[in-house]
């Protein structure tokens, strides 16, 4: 069988391959899925690349040849980062927005003049990728000017991606020439309370595939895949930013073993709008590194409690966590899984979510909003592994709707719960960058979008 393209996604322990034909055609076609362990610790990629073609002809009865290969990756540490303002609640903030947008695994995060233990950390964490703002367009720039000499001084050869006030441009340039690659993008937050981020975003994820094919047993990785590589959490932003424009509003949960992903693409409503005390980007990221379903589930049962945990599953709770295994064979461990991905689904969305405070000054009680707001919200997207595979994957992310008018900005009763059944989000979004349409296609097939009426 020939197909189009072959889309792999290598993470930390599993390499899945997506097959695509009749890209192109009114009826672009999903034919299958093989997976295999990836083999970026044994030194080289391919390995595991291999054995997951190997399994997808398994289960199609039949060889398989490709016209191209595209990537996801999060594996060799995914894409590692620290990012670098001038105001915590400003620059800073507006640079850690445009990271993680892009599937950055973001290490470190600070705000005014680098200090030295800063620097040290930052030579420790050995980031791909270090991303420099601070000052809106005009304003203030001799903090990250000093920043720019202090990097260039003690993280020589680190990629430097500029997103800062547009006048130390210069000054900066020349402080990084023969010492740091930099890369030049507009200001993250280039006036008071406006967010610019997706012109770094996208800078990001061009520096990371340049990168990745260096990583640590990810040398071979060009001699299969040559098409794009984009870090797996930016691949599902991709693609979710495609739907929205195809369906509306919308927030896609992604719980893994280790961590718990949320993305929502929604400008919010105008009624919280104009109460926010500071800019939220229409495209946002969130991962919660203490919840996931297998390498975390203690810290998943701790949100609870153990004793309010144990009373909601059952007195066996202590042995089941202890014996859970990776992927669930039984249904005592699929009853397991769906009661951690529950409490971690509902906890992670409910983080991402802003809330509503009641302020007191001269003139009385006020009201503002600060955070995310999930009001406008019209669907509710599943995918990754627990959600995609375990049964009850609809009836918990029914349970993150708002039945009232709290102070949390959730989405509402009328959101529509949608699963990602074939498992292929992040293989659309990096589809997405040279056939956007056979990607939504392709994704609202996977989303049984056609059988939910979109009105």
């Amino acid at each position: 069988m020939e197909v189009d393209v072959l889309v792999a996604e290598i993470g930390s322990t599993t390499t899945l391959v997506n097959a695509f034909k009749g890209l192109g055609t009114p009826c672009p076609e999903f034919v299958g899925q093989g997976l295999a362990p990836t083999t970026v610790l044994q030194g080289d990629v391919t390995v595991g690349l291999e054995g997951a073609v190997k399994d997808l002809e398994k289960r199609l009865g039949k060889a398989v040849k490709w016209k191209r290969m595209m990537a996801t990756s999060s594996a060799a540490g995914g894409l590692k980062m620290t990012v670098h303002g001038l105001v915590y609640d400003m620059t800073a903030k507006a640079a850690k927005e445009a990271a993680l947008g892009a599937g950055a695994v973001l290490h470190m995060m600070t705000a005014g003049f680098l200090s030295q233990s800063d620097l040290e950390k930052i030579r420790k964490i050995k980031p791909n990728i270090i991303l420099l703002a601070g000052g809106v367009d005009y304003g203030e720039k001799k903090t990250v000017i000093e920043n720019a000499r202090k990097i260039a001084e003690h993280c020589p050869d680190i990629p430097v991606i500029y997103a800062g006030n547009v006048a130390a441009r210069e000054e900066v340039a020349e402080i990084f020439s023969g010492k740091n690659r930099v890369f030049f993008v507009e200001n993250v937050y280039p006036r008071i309370d406006e967010l610019n981020v997706e012109p770094a975003r996208r800078v990001i994820q061009q520096v990371f595939e340049e990168h990745i094919v260096v990583a640590p047993g990810m040398e071979k990785i060009r001699t299969m895949v040559d098409g794009p590589i984009v870090p797996t959490p930016g691949a599902v932003m991709m693609a979710a930013l495609l739907l929205k424009e195809d369906i509306g509003d919308l927030i896609v949960v992604d719980v893994g073993g280790a961590t718990t992903d949320v993305h929502s693409v929604t400008e919010g409503s105008e009624e919280i709008n104009r109460i926010l005390i500071a800019p939220e980007p229409a495209a946002k990221r969130t991962v919660e590194g203490d919840l996931g379903v297998y390498v975390n589930r203690y810290n998943v049962v701790e949100v609870l409690g153990f004793e309010e945990a144990r009373k909601k599953f059952g007195d066996n709770l202590s042995h089941a966590l202890e014996v859970q295994p990776p992927v669930p064979k039984n249904q005592d461990e699929v009853w397991l899984a769906e009661f951690l991905t529950e409490i971690a689904a509902v906890t992670a969305v409910n983080r991402h979510a802003g809330g509503i405070k009641h302020l007191y000054g001269p003139t009385g009680r006020y009201t503002v909003a600060e955070g995310k707001d999930l009001t406008g919200v019209k669907w509710i997207i599943g995918t990754g592994g627990a959600l995609t595979r375990l049964p009850g994957g609809r009836r918990i992310l029914e349970k993150i709707r708002s039945k009232t008018t709290g102070k949390k900005l959730l989405p509402g009763e009328d959101a529509r719960v949608l699963i990602d059944r074939d498992y292929i989000m992040a293989s659309t979004g990096v589809l997405s960058k040279e056939y956007p349409d056979d990607a939504i296609k392709l994704l609202k097939k996977s989303l049984r979008i056609n059988d939910v009426r979109t009105d």
